[in-house]
């Protein structure tokens, strides 16, 4: 990879346009990253028309590129805290922009779901990495918590704009263009990023783990798998079963394994921290919430209320317009009072949300429908800015990468098993009709309903003076480690 026609330096010694140009760059790939989770969604009925994809088929579409983002995120930072962030990030733009390129030449649904992995691939080095990079490159802790909140909003943003953006450019140009117009934006970030972006790595390099990885991918997997084929061979299908089972397993050998290694792929320390944790499970919720959400919702405007891919998109709008509008106040309120306020916010619209869309039928008004929609846009516009924060501050730098891996495996984990679960519970409804369909979404506006109730909970639980005393005292595990990176660590060109 190029390396950067500038002079080496460290993060204090840049200057603060030079700061923000590299945060501009980090969002753009976070941009393109997250926004390939949504905009795909609106092209799912113009993907299945043309590819003669079945269900299982649209789910795979979507979770053939989360699940690998979720399953080799911690790698991909760990690996830029020990190799170079920036080298690893320009690895990354290019896969993702290969992957991209591939996607839009896909022949066959097979091919569509396998060059949307090599896709995930890339992004396993783009969405970790560019966090890691943003929280080293704003040394001092009031900027650094303004940059992770400008970061977090744009995650937020990328995911809320998708569907308007890909109805758009698949009424205009037909699906395969929302895959291709991300290749010369991958091309110009990387070379902004050679020119820019310093070079910078932990203090002590993190070795690979091989059985850790094994073990992640296993777990994940088998859950996924099995959600999604469970329609078609049933829960009780010895296949389902021993994927089940391949699951526990792997989720059994991390926590045996891993807390023996020096250098574990998920350091199991940071979870003694009780908002670190909260902040995990609060992103694997509000993205399963979101995810299902976007399943569901694409395929109820296009096919049971007959809308085109653009109107459908247009229908998102009040999601995309409150996240532009919420989350840049968030992310100051987060600064000012905390992140207590926001979550309780974002759980409440979260549930309150799931329940109304309990009401949604073929015919429903569609003011009625635009409401509704307007309170998951409240929930998306104040969830993430709180979790990112609470997820990266306090963490050392040296452990920056694995830190932002965790929060970024969690959002992807929950939009999996969001797409997985929600199209298991749909299935094969739309073949009965319309009024089959909004009665089988019934079961994935509960699930919202209680995960939003979850993260008001954890909102609560993670902000108290108990949970910052976990915090206090994980901190401490980590002494060495931080005195270390106040010592020797700074960004420095290879």
């Amino acid at each position: 990879m190029a390396t950067s026609m500038l002079p080496k330096t460290t993060a204090d010694e840049l200057s603060r346009g030079r700061r923000l140009l590299v945060l501009a760059i980090c969002c753009a790939s976070i941009v393109v990253v997250v926004m390939d989770i949504s905009i795909v969604n609106v092209a799912l009925p113009a993907i299945r028309r043309d590819l003669h994809a079945s269900v299982s088929d649209l789910q795979w579409t979507v979770d053939a590129y989360t699940l690998v983002m979720a399953g080799f995120l911690v790698l991909g930072g760990s690996t830029a805290d020990r190799v170079g962030r920036r080298r690893v990030f320009q690895i990354g733009l290019a896969a993702f922009g290969l992957g991209s390129l591939l996607c839009s030449l896909a022949p066959t649904i097979g091919w569509l779901i396998a060059a949307r992995a090599l896709q995930a691939v890339g992004g396993t080095m783009l969405n970790p990495v560019a966090m890691a990079i943003t929280a080293t490159t704003f040394p001092d802790p009031a900027e650094r918590a303004r940059a992770i909140g400008v970061f977090g909003s744009m995650s937020g943003l990328s995911l809320a704009l998708g569907p308007i953006l890909g109805g758009a450019l698949v009424d205009g140009l037909g699906w395969r263009s929302i895959f291709w117009i991300n290749v010369p934006i991958v091309a110009a970030a990387i070379v902004c990023t050679a020119l820019f972006v310093p070079e910078s790595r932990a203090p002590r390099a993190r070795r690979f783990d091989p059985v850790g990885q094994a073990l992640v991918i296993l777990m994940l997997a088998g859950v996924v798998y099995a959600i999604i084929e469970s329609r078609t061979l049933g829960w009780t299908s010895p296949v389902i079963l021993g994927l089940l089972a391949v699951s526990v397993l792997g989720a059994l050998g991390i926590l045996g394994y891993e807390a023996r290694r020096a250098d574990p792929l998920l350091e199991l320390r940071l979870f003694r921290s009780v908002p670190f944790s909260s902040a995990i499970l609060m992103a694997l919720f509000a993205l399963c919430g979101f995810g299902a959400f976007l399943f569901v919702t694409t395929q109820y405007l296009q096919d049971v209320r007959g809308m085109s891919a653009l109107t459908a998109g247009l229908c998102l709008l009040p999601v995309g317009v409150l996240v532009v509008v919420l989350s840049p106040f968030t992310g100051r309120l987060v600064g000012r009072r905390g992140p207590r306020l926001p979550l309780v916010v974002a759980g409440a619209a979260l549930a309150l949300g799931g329940g109304a869309s309990l009401w949604l039928g073929p015919a429903t008004p569609l003011p009625v429908v635009l409401a509704i929609y307007l309170l998951f846009g409240v929930f998306l516009g104040t969830v993430n800015p709180p979790i990112t924060n609470t997820a990266v501050s306090g963490m050392p730098r040296s452990m920056a990468g694995v830190a932002a891996s965790l929060a970024s495996a969690g959002r992807q984990t929950g939009t999996t098993l969001g797409v997985a679960i929600s199209g298991a519970i749909v299935g094969s409804a739309l073949a009965g009709g319309a009024t089959a369909y909004t009665d089988a979404e019934h079961g994935v506006w509960w699930l919202v309903l209680g995960l939003g109730i979850g993260i008001l909970i954890l909102g609560l639980l993670s902000t108290g003076r108990w949970a910052s005393d976990t915090a206090g005292r994980a901190a401490a595990l980590f002494e060495e480690v931080d005195r270390g990176a106040d010592l020797g660590e700074h960004p420095a060109g290879t």
